[in-house]
C-alpha cells in the first residue's frame, strides 16, 4: 500500500466517522442541553488527545509552551464553536444544520480577505453566490420568497458557528503547535470554562447510560479520533486535493443516518440546498486543485 493510499483510508475513516455525528448529535440532545453535551463531549475529547499526546511523548512540550496561543484558541475551539453548533442542532432538524455547517469554507475564504490580505477570485464569488443560495433555500424551507423563517435563530446560531470555526482556523494560520498539542491545550483551556459555566447554568444532571454514550461518542470520535485521523491523512499525503475532496462524502451519508436512525423525513429544501451548497464548495475547489503543483 502506498503512502497516499494509506492517507485516503485515514480520509475515509475521518470523513465515515464524521458522517455519524449529526445523528449523534441528535440522539445525545434528545436527553441533555446543548451545555451538558459541549461539557461531556469536551471532557472524554481532552482525555483521549491527552493520552495521545502522552503516549508520542510530547506531554513535556504541551506543558511548557503554547499557552498564550491556548488561552483564545480554546475559547474559539471548543467553547464558542461547538456551543454554537449544538445550539443550532438543538433548535434545527440535524439535515439542516448539518447542511449549513457546511459553508464554514466559504466563510474562510471570504474572512480571509480582510485578515489575511487575499484576494477574492471570480470563482470564490460565484461559489458563494451559489451556496448561500442553497443557505437562502435551507433556512426558508423551499419559501424563498418568504422572509418568514421557520427558527431564525437556530439559523444564525448555525451560521454564526461557521464564522467562529472559519475565524479559528484563518488565526491559527501561524500557529506553530504540533496540532494535537495544540487541540489538546485548546480543551485544557477550554474545559474549565464549560464546567463554570455548566455549574451556574442548568448544572449537571444524571440524564441514564444511553445519554452519557451519546455524549462520550460525540466527544470520543467527533472531536477525537476523527481529528486524528483526519490529521494522520493531510500530513501524509502528496497532495491535500487527494483527501479534501472526500468530506463532500459525508453529507449524502449524514441525511441518510438521520432519516434511518432519527426518523427525520428527508426534505426537498434540504436537498435541494445541500446541493447547491456542495457545488458551491466544489466550484471553490475547482481552481485550487488545477493551481496545485503535483508532486
Amino acid at each position: 500500500m502506498t503512502q497516499d493510499q494509506q492517507a485516503v483510508l485515514y480520509g475515509l475513516g475521518a470523513v465515515a466517522l464524521w458522517s455519524t455525528v449529526a445523528t449523534a448529535f441528535k440522539v445525545a440532545l434528545a436527553w441533555m442541553s446543548p451545555l451538558e453535551l459541549m461539557w461531556l463531549a469536551a471532557l472524554v475529547s481532552w482525555m483521549l488527545m491527552g493520552a495521545i499526546v502522552v503516549k508520542q511523548g510530547h506531554m513535556r512540550v504541551a506543558l511548557r509552551r503554547g499557552w498564550g496561543t491556548a488561552l483564545w484558541a480554546g475559547l474559539m475551539n471548543p467553547v464558542a464553536y461547538y456551543l454554537l453548533l449544538f445550539a443550532a442542532y438543538d433548535r434545527l432538524p440535524g439535515q439542516e444544520a448539518m447542511a449549513l455547517n457546511y459553508t464554514w469554507a466559504l466563510a474562510m475564504a471570504f474572512l480571509a480577505v480582510p485578515l489575511l490580505g487575499h484576494r477574492l477570485t471570480r470563482s470564490d464569488v460565484g461559489a458563494g453566490l451559489v451556496a448561500y443560495s442553497g443557505v437562502w433555500v435551507i433556512a426558508t424551507r423551499g419559501e424563498v420568497f418568504n422572509v418568514a423563517f421557520e427558527d431564525p435563530l437556530g439559523v444564525v446560531f448555525a451560521l454564526a458557528s461557521t464564522l467562529v470555526w472559519a475565524l479559528y482556523w484563518l488565526l491559527n494560520a501561524k500557529d506553530a503547535r504540533q496540532p494535537l498539542v495544540g487541540q489538546w491545550q485548546n480543551f485544557s483551556v477550554g474545559l474549565p470554562v464549560l464546567t463554570l459555566l455548566l455549574l451556574f447554568g442548568p448544572g449537571l444532571q444524571w440524564h441514564g447510560w444511553s445519554a452519557l454514550g451519546a455524549g462520550a461518542y460525540v466527544g470520543l470520535f467527533e472531536m477525537g479520533v476523527a481529528f486524528v485521523l483526519w490529521q494522520m491523512a493531510v500530513q501524509s499525503v502528496s497532495r491535500t486535493a487527494k483527501v479534501s475532496n472526500l468530506i463532500f462524502l459525508s453529507p449524502p451519508v449524514s441525511l441518510l443516518l438521520l432519516f434511518l436512525v432519527v426518523g427525520e423525513p428527508m426534505r426537498l429544501s434540504t436537498l435541494v440546498g445541500l446541493i447547491l451548497i456542495l457545488c458551491g464548495l466544489a466550484i471553490q475547489q475547482i481552481p485550487q486543485a488545477r493551481r496545485e503543483p503535483a508532486l
